[in-house]
């Protein structure tokens, strides 16, 4: 697009990327309970593969449980006077069956929910990719591509991660402490009750510390969106950073963005780190608890040694479940501010969508009118000032006037790619907010001045115009672009592959597959946005040829930086600050010897000059 609508848009931080004041701007967290009942609402859709590792979570806890059992029933027969080796042995084996049984149980549970995570993480990927395509151009002008790929990416990982360990480990650890407490309640409750007892501290440090781990995992989530953004773009405007020589200032910024994702990371991961440490503190203290207690008691009587073992033994299984769910706790936070970030991008406001009764649009002349049309990019800062003009099917309409003028803003709102505020915008007599957007975007063919070629092949991208195109269709269509030449030298022709933005082509080659891509759409209202304004004048003579057959018969829109390509069009509007300040054919225009003629003038006496 033209840079007038560059000149609105927020200005960007340092670095030439966000925050400006839409993207810099705080985004407010969710509420803790909301994002979680969120996710579990993407879980439940998994239904079938939790309840089988709910069944199985069970039967392994169980399993784990009657381990420890059978270590006191063992030693106890060993400690009695008379051993029945048959039966020990009998027993031993039943011992090993069992411990052998919970691994296998394990590596199938761990199996099942790496397969439920990567199913929860699939659909959450395919609606944040879905609604990237409903989300307004405002959207995208003011977000740069590292962070919002950084939410598809970064996020949705943490996110995968953690529902792959977590969800595991939470109901491992849950039916652990059941089963494992009221085990040890059986077999000596007073001693349960002392092997019990740090629970409550640990309940109380765990809440303790919830708060600014959360804080800083998403503090460090937003600092790496902005990192990526920075990647992205310094890799992209890798010759524009060269050219001005901007390489020390951008690693300036870069260290800056660096360091305070340094520090984010440092206070979340030092916080949450506090957790290991204390849990393996409270655990040892808890076993040392326990056996001095356990001791105490058996020289009065009161428990056997293979009670005292087996407690020993379940106050490790009691304990190593609070301290995994303590050790992922930095992982549940950061896919928590994750999860955030991510619904975050699924709550934005997608683009207007049809009204019910919306019309549908077939049949299209190409009779274009606004009437006293307003727009505004930000609040009190008029773009649009009571804008009035007909095109008549088959005409073309030439838009000049100096950068901001407002030229591209009327493209963006025929397009509807933007609202007007005030006035009515009609095609064929129906206002366009009556019709149905894809009816109305799929007659309209456009042209821009930096043309966005894909990573594919040529003919890939030609056929963007119209997917269900033939390979004749193609070529056609790129003869009559004057790109079948250019087309044919290269090493493998139409099947030449083009990486991203068709980097290895020049400007005016990709102007020219753009052409093509347009004639193949066969749109009834052709947009050109300053389509020449970055090519030499032999290759705008080639392109002006595509144009003209692209814009044959066709309602046209030509938004001009030279002058000399539109003098014949049937009607030149002059815009200035919002307003058409002129209009009427060259000629009259030259006549008349107002803004239009200076412009003229001031455009030949450069080329003179040069």
């Amino acid at each position: 697009m033209s840079s007038e609508k560059r000149e609105i848009q927020p200005s960007l931080g340092p670095g030439g990327r966000g925050p400006g004041p839409f993207h810099g701007k705080k985004e407010k967290a969710s509420d803790v309970k909301s994002t979680l009942r969120r996710l579990w609402a993407y879980l439940r859709a998994q239904r079938a593969g939790l309840v089988l590792v709910f069944f199985i979570v069970i039967v392994t806890s169980l399993l784990n449980t009657a381990g420890p059992w059978l270590m006191k029933v063992a030693i106890d027969s060993c400690l009695s006077g008379s051993v029945d080796f048959p039966a020990l042995a009998k027993l031993l084996a039943l011992m090993g069956l069992v411990f052998f049984g919970a691994s296998a149980l394990t590596l199938l549970q761990q199996w099942i929910m790496a397969s439920v995570s990567q199913k929860v993480v699939y659909q959450l990927r395919k609606e944040i990719f879905a609604k990237f395509q409903t989300l307004t151009i405002r959207y995208f002008d003011t977000r740069s591509t590292g962070e919002m790929m950084s939410r598809v990416t970064n996020d949705i990982d943490n996110i995968s991660n953690t529902i792959a360990v977590s969800v595991l480990e939470i109901l491992s650890a849950l039916f652990t402490i059941l089963s494992v407490g009221a085990v040890m309640l059986i077999i000596n409750w007073q001693l349960a009750l002392i092997c019990l007892c740090t629970i409550p501290l640990l309940i109380l440090l765990t809440k303790k510390i919830a708060g600014s781990t959360r804080k800083g995992f998403r503090d460090r989530q937003r600092y790496l969106g902005e990192l990526n953004g920075m990647i992205e773009e310094s890799i992209s405007g890798h010759q524009v950073i060269r050219s001005y020589t901007k390489e020390e200032a951008l690693l300036r910024s870069f260290t800056k963005t660096n360091e305070q994702l340094r520090k984010a990371s440092n206070k979340a991961n030092i916080t949450s780190g506090l957790m290991g440490p204390l849990m393996n503190m409270m655990n040892n203290l808890n076993y040392a608890v326990t056996a001095f207690a356990g001791g105490v008691m058996a020289l009065y009587g009161m428990v056997s040694v293979g009670t005292i073992a087996a407690f020993l033994n379940y106050s490790r299984q009691f304990s190593r479940p609070l301290n995994q769910v303590a050790q992922l706790y930095t992982m549940i936070q950061s896919a928590i501010a994750g999860a955030e970030r991510v619904f975050t991008v699924l709550d934005e406001t997608p683009e207007f969508d049809d009204s019910p009764d919306a019309l549908p649009l077939k049949e299209v002349k190409g009779h274009v009118e606004f009437r006293d049309v307003h727009f505004r990019y930000v609040e009190d800062v008029p773009v649009l000032k009571g804008i009035d003009l007909e095109a008549k099917p088959g005409q073309t309409i030439a838009l000049v006037g100096p950068t901001g003028a407002g030229k591209t803003t009327i493209i963006n709102l025929l397009t509807r790619f933007y609202d007007y505020h005030r006035g009515e915008i009609s095609i064929d007599g129906l206002e366009i907010r009556t019709l149905k957007k894809n009816d109305l975007r799929r007659n309209l063919g456009i042209v821009l001045q930096d043309s966005f070629l894909f990573t594919g092949t040529i003919r890939e991208n030609i056929r963007f115009g119209r997917l269900d195109a033939s390979d004749e269709e193609i070529r056609q269509a790129a003869e009559l672009a004057n790109a079948h030449q250019f087309i044919h030298r290269m090493p493998k022709g139409y099947d030449t592959v083009l990486t991203e933005d068709g980097a290895g082509l020049s400007q005016g080659q990709r102007q020219l597959l753009a052409i093509a891509r347009a004639i193949l759409s066969d749109p009834s209202i052709l947009i050109l946005d300053e389509a020449t304004s970055s090519v030499d004048t032999r290759t705008e003579i080639h392109i002006q040829e595509g144009m003209l057959r692209l814009m044959e018969g066709r309602t046209s829109f030509v938004i001009a930086h030279r002058l000399s390509t539109i003098v014949n069009a049937d009607m030149i509007l002059v815009m200035k600050d919002g307003k058409i300040i002129e209009r009427g054919h060259h000629r009259e225009l030259m006549e008349a010897g107002g803004f239009y003629h200076g412009l003229y003038n001031s455009q030949f006496s450069v080329s003179d000059a040069e």
